[in-house]
């Protein structure tokens, strides 16, 4: 399965980690500068 997050705030980043660790293909993406 492929994801893709948009947001890696307080909701997304665990939300990206809990899908990767289920074996999931997540991608990431942050419009902010100061979070990446």
């Amino acid at each position: 399965m492929k994801i893709a997050i948009i947001g890696l705030g307080y909701v997304g980043l665990p939300l990206a980690m809990v899908f990767a660790e289920s074996g999931a293909q997540v991608v990431g993406i942050e419009a902010s500068a100061e979070r990446c």
